[in-house]
């Protein structure tokens, strides 16, 4: 009846010596199984235990007060560590994505290790007009054939440009399939999951943490519709994992193992996007479970460290932490507030499109023959977004990039297609403020490209995300959001420059005056659709104004923001990371979610009146066999202790996995102790009759004050305590006798049935 989680153990009762003797006679205690969930209560007891047993020793003698400091510490040291491994990781893939990227075009001569933008940084023949054309880059039609221009060498540079692609998807998906499955997808939802106190094993182990950085590699460089951010997070909360093993402060305890996760969380965000402020708040509104002050401060350091080290790196050879930072000098005008929130109902829209297409296919591979064909699925994707990619510059090039251009102001020394205007030959002006030109033809061109980029972008990033292979997508909505906030910044600057007499124009925009950036449209934009997507607010405005250094934005950022959250929730208020944990079926229980429904808890707890009784133990009359087959015989977690099974009377709660290894040890340890031995459940136990074996007295592992609630409690306070608790199972009495118990997957189930949704779905057995 109770599925998974019946177990909890909230304050031990003699809290101190519990753990004494558990450590001396019980050594495997406290572990926990593959897909089971932590209990909050206890583990945070067993940590008020440690600490008061080395505030009390750290009196006895030096050597035991450095031992203490060194204790309090170590969470810093952890914090440390991380930083710095995840800032070193975060840029070897950036150099190496960009080097990889570049390698599907063509080769640098003077070092094949160059990237295209190195290669030519080293040659003297650059000149800043055609600062990406040298001597010593070639293409692979230049290199092969001999020819740079002509149908035969664009046929060549396409069909290779196809080649690279399969070759990394197809490595990045066989590495993933054979060493770690769990390395595939953003990573996002699972590590929401473990934080809200879940356990998948294997999941931040020292493979995947390998896997998916080799991985992720590869699959930003095949060119796939997908970005580095997501699993970047992953990528650190797998560091924060692999330094808890250093400690047995965070290594044996799993809710302390949650505090270093989320910092590490914030540490990856802020080598993603060089944003640690942002990284801290992502944690904070969008991963975390439990986030106590000293897990903000912790995060703060995590984040900074890592950052640092991603700047003394220096990636990108523009000592920015991020490859698109940008600086506008026009202020905006009240007026331009219309189209940005235009652009929010557009990142809402594709919010909801984006979601509900996403796991339309997702649960299509999950229950057709699809799932069965991961190498085949990739390998197809990756074919088809290569050949459609490579016509078009926009998609040709890495989605970083192209952002990146989106984002950028047309300077007087830019050669981009988008800076493509009609100078006035009149106008005398300093260099740095052009004022508003008509669009040239380049212009043009260039919007018929990004309309069907645009149109690309949107299809092929739904089938992408949720493949088996690493895939961010905080990068790929960017770019859809960029892209139209591009189009329509350029719409508005050309309607300004040939209408500045209208209304809306005439008090801000005078001629020969730079009013509109269309650049800043295309951030406006990103941030929407990101916002639309994710459902983030505060952290997304503080990343996007980390990420571009546009501090005077924060007001059409928030009007974005504010304005695709809406648009998208009016739809559905999952965004795409819990969309993806109810497909999964995880034991989330959602803090944004409310429960208005009107049912009790008599309505929901086990046993229902069709099932057979509860399974208890007695007080003190229940032998050493019949204990040992009560477990055989259940696979519950834990067993409420009554007086009598008459009187049903309850007293406490046992954990399975605290009963086995006591029985099991007694057995070894305790003479006397047989088949026949009566088990006790009480500090002082009757005396012993004539001939009678000796008794088992497990009354040090009962706990006292398992967590009840009445029958007639609503099922809104039930899932608040669940909640705002982290239990794992309720007790339910009525006037002190034992009715049935409540655990977590039991509101869970009850939850989605009130839904309308298949409350089999939540499946972690």
């Amino acid at each position: 009846s109770a599925g998974y989680d019946m177990a909890t153990g909230s304050e031990m009762n003699g809290s101190g010596n519990l753990m004494d003797f558990l450590e001396e006679s019980v050594p495997e205690v406290g572990m926990y199984e593959d897909f089971y969930t932590i209990d909050w209560l206890r583990e945070k007891s067993r940590d008020t235990d440690r600490h008061r047993k080395i505030t009390s020793r750290s009196k006895e003698s030096l050597w035991e007060r450095i031992k203490g400091l060194l204790d309090a510490w170590s969470g810093w040291v952890v914090m440390l560590l991380i930083g710095l491994l995840a800032g070193t990781l975060a840029g070897v893939i950036d150099l190496a994505v960009d080097w990889m990227t570049d390698l599907k075009e063509g080769v640098c001569l003077a070092g094949f290790w160059f990237s295209h933008e190195q290669c030519c940084w080293t040659s003297n023949e650059t000149t800043f007009e055609d600062r990406d054309k040298c001597p010593q880059w070639k293409t692979w039609s230049e290199l092969l054939v001999g020819q740079p221009e002509g149908a035969s060498a664009y046929i060549l540079n396409y069909l290779i440009y196809v080649l690279w692609a399969l070759t990394f998807s197809f490595l990045g998906v066989s590495l993933v399939k054979m060493f770690a499955p769990y390395a595939c997808g953003s990573g996002i939802p699972e590590i929401k999951t473990i934080l809200s106190g879940f356990i998948i094993r294997g999941y931040l182990g020292k493979w995947t943490l390998l896997i998916k950085t080799v991985t992720l590699v590869l699959a930003v460089s095949s060119g796939l519709s997908l970005g580095k951010e997501g699993p970047l997070v992953h990528v650190a909360c797998c560091c924060g994992n692999l330094f808890c093993c250093l400690f047995s402060k965070y290594s044996k305890n799993e809710g302390k193992r949650r505090e270093v996760l989320s910092a590490a969380a914030a540490a990856g965000v802020s080598v993603a996007f060089g944003a640690p402020i942002g990284g801290v708040l992502f944690s904070l509104e969008e991963v975390s479970y439990y986030f106590p002050l000293k897990t903000l401060w912790r995060s703060f350091f995590a984040a900074l460290v890592a950052a640092f080290t991603l700047r003394s790196i220096n990636p990108f050879g523009n000592s920015r932490l991020v490859l698109f930072y940008v600086e506008y000098h026009t202020p905006w005008y009240m007026a331009e507030l219309v189209p940005f929130i235009l652009l929010g109902v557009f990142g809402g829209l594709w919010g909801t499109l984006f979601i509900r297409g996403n796991i339309a296919w997702c649960r299509k591979r999950k229950n057709t023959k699809l799932g069965r064909y991961p190498v085949l699925e990739v390998i197809a994707v990756t074919a088809i977004t290569a050949i459609f990619a490579f016509p078009n510059q926009y998609t040709r090039q890495s989605t970083s990039e192209l952002i990146s251009e989106l984002f950028n102001d047309c300077g007087a020394l830019e050669s981009s297609q988008l800076c493509d205007y009609i100078n006035d030959p009149n106008m005398t002006r300093p260099v740095d403020d052009i004022p508003d030109r008509a669009a040239g033809p380049g212009v043009y061109a260039a919007i018929w490209q990004l309309a069907l980029a645009l149109i690309f972008k949107i299809v092929i990033t739904i089938f992408t995300f949720g493949m088996k292979m690493p895939s961010g997508l905080f990068i790929p909505s960017m770019a859809v959001g960029a892209i139209a906030g591009r189009m329509v910044g350029i719409g508005v600057e050309q309607m300004a420059y040939h209408h500045h007499d209208w209304f809306i124009f005439r008090s801000w925009c005078r001629p020969g005056a730079d009013c509109v950036t269309p650049g800043l449209y295309a951030m406006v934009g990103a941030a929407a659709c990101l916002g639309g997507v994710t459902r983030m607010t505060v952290s997304l405005v503080v990343i996007m104004f980390e990420l571009t250094g546009g501090l005077e934005y924060i007001v059409p950022l928030m009007a974005a923001a504010v304005t695709s959250k809406w648009v998208a929730d009016a739809f559905g208020k999952v965004g795409i990371y819990e969309a993806h944990i109810h497909l999964n079926g995880y034991p989330f229980l959602d803090s944004k979610d409310e429960f208005r429904h009107r049912t009790l808890a008599t309505d929901v707890m086990r046993p229902r009146r069709t099932e057979p009784p509860l399974s208890v133990l007695t007080q003190g009359s229940m032998t050493v066999e019949d204990v040992e087959a009560l477990i055989k015989d259940t696979d519950y977690n834990g067993f409420p202790v009554v007086v009598t099974k008459e009187s049903e009377r309850l007293i406490g709660f046992v954990q399975r996995r605290d009963l086995i290894p006591a029985i099991r040890n007694a057995r070894k340890v305790q003479d006397g102790v047989v088949s026949n031995s009566i088990v006790y459940f009480t500090e002082d136990p009757p005396p012993l009759l004539g001939n009678s074996p000796c008794p088992l007295k497990l009354w040090r592992i009962l706990n006292l004050s398992p967590f009840t609630v009445t029958d007639h409690t609503p099922m809104e306070t039930v899932v608040d305590i669940f909640r705002k608790l982290g239990l794992r199972q309720c007790l339910v009495t009525r006037s002190g006798r034992l009715l049935g118990i409540l655990t977590k997957k039991d509101v869970l189930r009850h939850m989605a049935q009130m839904a309308n949704q298949d409350p089999e779905s939540i499946m972690f057995n």
